[in-house]
């Protein structure tokens, strides 16, 4: 912690505190500047947690390691009076759950979820929701091979370096598994449904592209290797507005929360990376007023994000996910000694991590999306709009309650 500049420093003060430090600045300019700066106070440090909370107003904490006793969160900022029971959870939970298929991991976990404290007679309280999943089925000793060496594009080695609303609708469904890509035109972002992308194993709204997805991660898989893919998510009837210009933009904090995710590498929005491609009058969204008098887009190449802000289109983004990196083939490593070895892991691992992630990126999305509705009405709707070109919040959301823009 640097203190401030203070006067005497200017007029050449030579005097020094113990422990405090000149930094030779008269080399680079004036040879009366000096800037002190002091060790910090035991007394006045703080600790932060190390990256595992998301949200400002909505706000959720995670704990626990997946070969531990059990994952869990702490949900702070969920308003009072709003109906959530376990079953809530559950269906969610359920559909990233591990052992479903042949695609994905063999641990069978049954990811039943607890609700510990904030919710009372099955309505939240407006305190700190505590979510808990025990493991049950705690293995961790099937990974002792691997304790010492360092799994290829894993994070043993970088941890080891660093700590040594109308009702919102949200969907994500899987649209490329390793070459198999699933055609944009083949889905209808307008009638999209959950059912349609439940239907397969890999999630995929498309019958034949999922058969073709499946029949490459099975491929794949035999030769004991795994496969990456991606992941599309769409949320429509997202207020007008949400996002803020410069560092706090919608994109920003979509992509923030979303390269949290495990296994991420890639995000667009809107044409992404194919836009590059385009000129600017064929990337342009041109604007029309529809016949109720709001004023929309003709084309959604923005994906549903102008300027860092909602527009009122449908958002629409993709997240790429690399190939799971523990595989059932040898790989040359070094242990924490720096002895070079060979490893292969068990038969415990995802072919494809894929379609476990989409129900992850809906609720990544759904958090951030709550958030910045929460600011969005806190700093734009206490006071009085410009009705000529702003909606009130309620008639764009329909809000009852809040927390129904999830799903």
């Amino acid at each position: 912690m640097a203190s401030p500049i203070l006067s005497n420093s200017f007029a050449g003060n030579p005097r020094t505190s113990p422990g405090s430090l000149i930094l030779p600045f008269h080399k680079l300019s004036s040879p009366a500047l000096q800037i002190r700066v002091r060790p910090p106070n035991p007394k006045q440090l703080q600790i932060k947690a190390a990256g595992n909370t998301i949200g400002t107003y909505f706000r959720v904490t995670t704990f626990g390691e997946s070969y531990g006793g059990g994952l869990g969160c702490v949900i702070d900022g969920c308003p009072p009076r709003i109906a959530l029971s376990v079953d809530d959870l559950q269906v969610d939970l359920d559909r990233r759950r591990p052992g479903q298929s042949r695609s994905t991991t063999h641990r069978k976990e049954t990811d039943t979820c607890q609700i510990v404290s904030g919710v009372s007679e099955g309505l939240t309280t407006g305190t700190p929701i505590l979510v808990f999943v025990p493991n049950s089925e705690q293995r961790g000793h099937d990974y002792s091979d691997m304790s010492i060496p360092y799994r290829p594009s894993h994070a043993d080695a970088t941890y080891d370096m660093k700590y040594g609303v109308r009702s919102v609708q949200i969907f994500a469904y899987v649209s490329q598994i390793h070459k198999v890509v699933l055609p944009e035109d083949l889905v209808d972002h307008e009638n999209l449904t959950l059912d349609q992308i439940e239907r397969s194993i890999v999630r995929c709204p498309d019958p034949e592209y999922a058969e073709k997805m499946i029949a490459a991660v099975h491929m794949i898989n035999m030769r004991g290797d795994s496969s990456g893919g991606v992941v599309t998510c769409i949320a429509r009837n997202v207020p007008r507005g949400l996002g803020s210009p410069v560092f706090d933009k919608l994109e920003a904090e979509l992509a923030k929360a979303l390269m949290s995710v495990p296994a991420t590498k890639g995000i667009d929005f809107g044409s992404g990376f194919s836009g590059t491609f385009l000129t600017g009058s064929e990337h342009n969204d041109e604007f029309f007023t529809d016949e109720h008098g709001r004023i929309r887009t003709r084309t959604n190449r923005s994906g549903g994000i102008q300027g860092g802000i909602s527009n009122g289109e449908i958002i629409n983004m993709k997240v790429a996910f690399k190939p799971t990196a523990t595989i059932g083939k040898k790989q040359l490593t070094v242990t924490r000694d720096k002895k070079e070895t060979e490893l292969m892991a068990l038969d415990r691992h995802d072919p494809c991590a894929v379609p476990r992630a989409v129900p992850i990126v809906e609720a990544m999305v759904g958090l951030v999306l709550v958030d910045q509705l929460m600011a969005q009405y806190a700093q734009c709707h206490l006071f009085p709009i410009n009705q000529a070109l702003q909606e009130p919040l309620a008639k764009q959301t329909n809000i009852k309650p809040l927390m129904e823009a999830i799903h």
